[in-house]
């Protein structure tokens, strides 16, 4: 049977991976009779996944027929003759309103009935909710014939359950070793002070001072032992700031609060007298703005081999580099995220260049810290669409989004709302890789 991409604007991609039969009508009858055989209906409604009924409606409802699909053999009739190719065009319609994700146009999308008896299709892929429109006509069949939902299979259940189960004993566990950790270090700090009070009663004259001594020296060591031997100290120099400043925040970030840093000192600065005047100690030159450099770059407009060459010409961490580029190109965006990301997709496509020199990860943490920011939900709710926007561009790669989420589910930032917004995609990913491997 001859098979063809599911949605016209796939037609010409020989490696798209949802495909159909193509169509094959026959017509029936005669006169007033006469009628037109979908023959091939129920495979290619089985390939959208939706029921063949709801395809033999559209047509009816389209075409201004009578129409009818018969269960128990699989029979699709629409009254009237009608040719093949005028009957394909209405299904492309009805894959466009029906099963198309209205974000990312992919066709593993789910019938959804809301409460407010509205439909709507949730994307497998990005998680997008699309609303159709409850003026068309096959609208009240689907709410008069809802699909029958998808049900978790009792395996799937099982090893959830199991799953919860193993991670609950393991937090017991975890906390009955750090219970017996600490009467052993009482146990131990006892026998300490038992040994000490009988060493001192043999030394009468360090009578008066050996008990403190000692009891001081035990203090010591438990704070030692709670703290594996380690002494801890902190550099609190200028330098040092700075420092733990650019690792634990965003370029911008840090350097509003090593400006807001600096202002402060300038005011506790000692001021010296000279001949009468007052003479303010002089400050260090404020660190340059990556982020306002790459702003002034963009502004240029200059080709994209050019803008490799700067991007390569920068001494930052590379982590910084990419962070600077995404918060230049998209500073203030929430609504239309993905929209943006499209327009923009050469910059980040020349930043994140291969997946050895680590750069799509990269430009995978600064979408992260991104639609991470507070205030930034509208962005947040489309890091699914920016990611399947990515990835059909090839600028990431499968191995990489699924190596990156996993990491964040178990990472310090796990409980970030980011992780919830991608999920969606990952799975979709790991059912796609799955199937792959099955069809292998």
């Amino acid at each position: 049977m001859a098979l063809q991409n599911i949605g016209a604007s796939n037609r010409n991609d020989a490696f798209y991976r949802y495909k159909m039969p193509k169509m094959v009508t026959k017509t029936e009858g005669k006169g007033n009779g006469i009628k037109t055989n979908i023959i091939n209906n129920v495979e290619i409604a089985k390939a959208l996944a939706r029921p063949p009924s709801y395809t033999t409606k559209y047509f009816g409802c389209e075409l201004g027929a009578q129409s009818k699909f018969d269960e128990k053999t699989g029979t699709s009739l629409v009254n009237g003759a009608h040719n093949t190719s005028k009957l394909a065009g209405l299904l492309e319609n009805f894959i466009k309103k029906y099963v198309q994700c209205y974000g990312c146009s992919n066709p593993e999308t789910e019938i959804i009935i809301t409460k407010t008896q509205m439909v709507n299709l949730k994307c497998a892929a990005c998680g997008f909710i699309s609303e159709v429109d409850m003026r068309d006509k096959l609208t009240n069949f689907i709410l008069k014939n809802p699909p029958e939902q998808k049900k978790v299979s009792k395996d799937k259940k099982a090893m959830r359950k199991a799953e919860k189960e193993r991670l609950k004993e393991g937090e017991l566990a975890d906390e009955e070793q750090r219970k017996l950790k600490k009467e052993a270090k009482k146990k131990a700090l006892s026998n300490g002070k038992d040994a000490s009070s009988k060493t001192s009663k043999n030394h009468s004259s360090d009578e008066d001072s050996s008990p403190k001594h000692d009891e001081n020296a035990h203090e010591v060591d438990e704070d030692e032992d709670d703290d594996d031997g380690v002494q801890w100290q902190t550099d609190t120099s200028r330098e040092a700031a700075e420092k733990r400043m650019k690792e634990q925040l965003s370029p911008a970030t840090a350097d509003m609060v090593m400006l807001s840093s600096m202002e402060a000192e300038e005011k506790k600065a000692p001021k010296s007298k000279s001949n009468g005047n007052v003479v303010k100690t002089e400050n260090p030159p404020q660190e340059k703005n990556l982020v306002q450099d790459m702003k002034e770059y963009l502004k240029k407009g200059s080709p994209i081999s050019e803008f490799k060459s700067f991007i390569s010409s920068l001494s930052d961490p590379p982590q910084d580099i990419i962070d600077a580029l995404f918060n230049a190109l998209f500073d203030g965006v929430g609504k239309g995220f993905s929209k943006e990301v499209m327009k923009k997709k050469n910059y980040l496509a020349a930043a994140a260049t291969t997946q050895e020199d680590g750069s799509q990860m990269h430009l995978l943490n600064s979408i992260r810290t991104f639609c991470g920011k507070n205030g930034n939900e509208e962005a947040l709710k489309e890091v699914a669409l920016v990611l399947k926007a990515l990835y059909d561009q090839d600028i990431i790669e499968e191995e990489v989004v699924l190596d990156w989420y996993e990491k964040g589910l178990t990472g310090v930032d796990k409980s970030s709302p980011v992780w919830k917004n991608v999920k969606p995609f990952a799975e979709w990913l790991q059912s796609a890789e799955s199937e792959s491997e099955e069809e292998d």
